[in-house]
């Protein structure tokens, strides 16, 4: 019996050195297979066959850990690459393992609540078992953890996890060796392509596509979801940038202490934000606005060679986890990289910008300019000038001086000649010109062209014309727009002096508050000067601004933005006037109330529609005015200035052409008195600051979320969110007003077809 038993025992013995011999066996040779391998995705791929055959499991995936931002990450084998997959080092069976350091068995996993069955969900696998051991070092750090999934008999057992323990710890120093070659490869592949970037990005003189270069760039650098570069406009102390590209490309603008941008901007330092609705800094209505969420933001100065910042560049929403360390570093070093070749851009731009204003400012202006190099060549004619010599452009320029102006100005070449040796401006005022058979009156200044460096390089001649007809039409204009005298005075104007054409324009009206009421406290001299006064600011702002004044209607003005001549952007320069207008009302204010004077109150209204503008009348008397629906509505909307406790309101057709940021909000959907068709109507409060509006931008937001609520018919959520405006600023009336309103219509509920529009009874 105990020959018996001794036997069965070295069986057993020998057995057992056996399996402990084939597990040796199968550490080297799995150690000399991940040391033949050249590449971490092949090491990834090979470790998991092992560990899936040697645990006889159904699948298996392997962890490692990216210390830069703080996941666990992992290689999938797809079609002939490789697919990433991450997650937090906090995370599941794996990340709880990572944490540990201490393998695991998981035999019911969905009664662990740290098992995550959405991934059975999306994938339709079902995970009934876990192994899960950490892959550590030769320190004993662990830098990652392999899974594996399903014993496909039984259950895992003891055995299982040293045996994948040992396959961790015998591939540890080939995975963390093979990271850390791919991490320098990456690196150096990194540093190539950035080096690449900036050669091509500091090559670019174009402002617009230097910003959209970078912005591009930096986006797909970081990884991030979007990018902005702002550039400081020293003129205006704003940071601007453009959003789109090419013709479509819009310009923003805020000021350079304003926000996260404008605190980066002044302090120099860099911002990294992991969280951004955890930082106080942070101002939400933007994604409010936009329907953008932002999650991180990573914001760095752009400092050019004298140590300045001109501008910053912020990346937000870090597409795999939170900005890092070295984002940051890349970023700065990017930033400083092209910071030359944004201030290059921006030189290149701004000389464009002065080259082409000097060009439209010659061909703009009424008088002409003739200029003349060292050699007496002329170099430059405007058509004002080539008009007033009697000819063409192309005649003048390449053409000497005698040539220009010939033998019967023989005077004016003398003065030429000696400004050109004296280098004094010298003045010919109402002096006659002959060009062929015609002559002219005119004023004449000829004056030295310097360089830089005061040397000289040219003279220039600046023809005034004083002719009858400058004369007339400088009476004329004191009667009507300038436009319209140049149209009155013109050869081909008697041959249809009256009649009207259908144009496109943006109608303004303005009218003062409680007028009449002036009028009875100042009496009929004092109110005249009171309004001379008012007229020539406000015709000032509409005029700035390309605008045409139609008429005075008692204290109310008519103008339109887009006749006689259209711009591009009639419908923006119509609500500049109208902000600039309030504004120089108030400014024009707190000097009457620093005498002791009253002080005036008013609202305008901007409509843009198709009107027939043209000369009305008879051939003795007519007028130049506009008629139409669009321009009533108009009017309409000025009217409704003092329901809505406004001073700026714009029609949904206004609206929706205008091509700059504005901070608008729709307040209604009105049906005007004699009309049956709604239009949409919104309020500009770009005239306001913070002194005079506070919190105007939370306001707005609670506003515009109210009125949403208010046309569903969410009585309740809609008077809370006006309530909440109001919190922001007490003296927002039309958020009142709309309280009101919602109680009116919880009294007294519409019906099931009421679309929110509201009939105005008044004109």
């Amino acid at each position: 019996m105990s020959g018996k038993r001794n036997g069965n025992a070295s069986v057993g013995q020998a057995f057992s050195q056996k399996k402990r011999l084939q597990h040796v066996e199968m550490l080297l040779e799995t150690s000399q297979k991940m040391g033949s391998l050249d590449s971490l995705d092949a090491v990834f791929d090979a470790l998991v066959k092992v560990a899936t055959k040697e645990t006889k499991a159904d699948r298996g995936t392997l962890f490692l850990h990216d210390d830069d931002t703080g996941e666990l990450y992992s290689r999938v084998a797809q079609g002939i690459g490789f697919h990433e997959i991450r997650i937090m080092d906090t995370d599941g069976i794996a990340g709880a393992v990572f944490q540990s350091g201490v393998g695991e068995i998981v035999n019911d996993p969905y009664d662990d609540d740290r098992f995550n069955r959405n991934v059975d969900a999306e994938t339709g696998y079902l995970t009934k078992s876990i192994l899960c051991a950490a892959v550590k070092n030769g320190k004993g750090q662990t830098i990652g953890v392999v899974e594996v999934l399903n014993k496909k008999n039984g259950k895992f057992n003891a055995r299982d996890v040293t045996i994948l323990e040992a396959l961790a710890a015998q591939s540890s120093v080939t995975l963390q060796s093979m990271q850390l070659v791919e991490n320098l490869e990456n690196k150096r592949e990194r540093e190539i392509e950035f080096l690449n970037v900036v050669s091509e990005i500091t090559s670019e003189l174009e402002l617009t596509r230097l910003l959209q270069r970078v912005i591009i760039e930096a986006t797909r650098m970081l990884g991030a979801e979007r990018s902005t570069l702002f550039i400081n406009d020293d003129k205006t102390n704003e940071l601007f940038s453009y959003v789109g590209e090419g013709l479509d490309s819009v310009e923003i603008r805020l000021p350079n202490h304003a926000g996260i941008a404008g605190a980066v901007f002044t302090s120099g330092s860099t911002v990294n934000i992991p969280y951004a609705y955890a930082d106080l800094r942070f101002n939400p209505s933007f994604d409010k606005q936009t329907g953008f969420f932002t999650r991180s933001i990573l914001c760095v100065p752009v400092i050019n060679k004298n140590g300045n910042v001109i501008g910053v560049t912020q990346v937000l929403n870090k597409k795999a986890g939170v900005f890092t360390d070295e984002d940051e570093s890349r970023l700065r070093a990017f930033t400083a990289q092209i910071a030359i070749g944004l201030e290059n851009a921006k030189l290149f731009n701004d000389v464009r910008v002065i080259k082409n204003y000097n060009e439209s400012m010659l061909q703009s202006m009424s008088n002409g300019v003739i200029t003349f190099d060292e050699d007496d060549i002329s170099r430059s004619c405007n058509d004002a000038g080539a008009s007033i010599i009697r000819q063409s452009v192309d005649n003048v320029v390449g053409t000497n001086v005698g040539d220009v102006f010939g033998d019967s100005n023989g005077w004016l070449l003398e003065k030429i000649f000696r400004v050109k040796e004296s280098h004094e401006i010298e003045h010919a005022v109402d002096v006659e010109l002959k060009f062929d058979e015609d002559i002219i009156s005119a004023n004449v200044t000829v004056m030295p062209l310097m360089s830089g460096d005061g040397e000289p390089i040219g003279t220039l001649v600046m023809l005034e014309d004083i002719s009858n007809e400058k004369r007339a039409k400088s009476t004329l204009s004191r009667y009507m727009d300038p436009g319209l005298a140049d149209q009155m005075l013109s050869e081909n104007s008697q041959d249809d002096i009256l009649g009207g054409n259908d144009k496109i324009a943006t109608i303004l009206f303005s009218d003062v508050r409680s007028f009449t009421s002036i009028t009875e406290t100042l009496g009929a001299q004092a109110t005249v000067g009171l309004l001379n006064e008012y007229f020539e600011l406000m015709v000032d702002c509409i005029s700035d601004q390309g605008g045409m004044l139609d008429k005075f209607i008692g204290d109310a003005i008519m103008a339109a933005f887009g006749i006689p001549v259209a711009h591009e952007d009639d419908e923006d320069r119509g609500l500049r006037a109208g902000i600039r207008m309030i504004q120089s009302l108030w400014e024009w204010n707190a000097k009457r109330r620093r005498d002791g004077d009253m002080e005036l109150d008013m609202g305008l209204g901007l409509n843009t529609d198709s009107i027939v503008a043209g000369n009305i009348g008879s051939k003795k008397r007519m007028d130049y005015t506009m008629i139409g629906d669009g321009v009533n509505l108009a009017a309409r909307l000025e009217s409704a200035c003092k329901q809505y406790s406004a001073r700026i309101l714009l029609s949904e057709y206004t609206a929706e052409k205008l091509k700059g940021v504005y901070r608008l909000r729709d307040i209604d959907r009105v049906v005007v008195k004699g009309k049956t068709t709604p239009v949409g109507v919104f309020e500009c409060l770009d005239y306001h600051d913070d002194s005079s509006f506070p919190n105007i931008m939370e306001v707005l937001g609670n506003f515009n979320e109210a009125i949403k609520l208010y046309r569903r018919q969410n009585w309740e959520k809609a008077i809370h969110y006006f309530e909440e405006a109001i919190k922001g600023n007490d003296s927002d009336h039309l958020s009142k007003i709309y309280i009101d309103r919602c109680n009116l219509l919880k009294a007294e509920p519409p019906d099931n077809d009421w679309d929110g529009v509201w009939v105005m009874t008044s004109k």
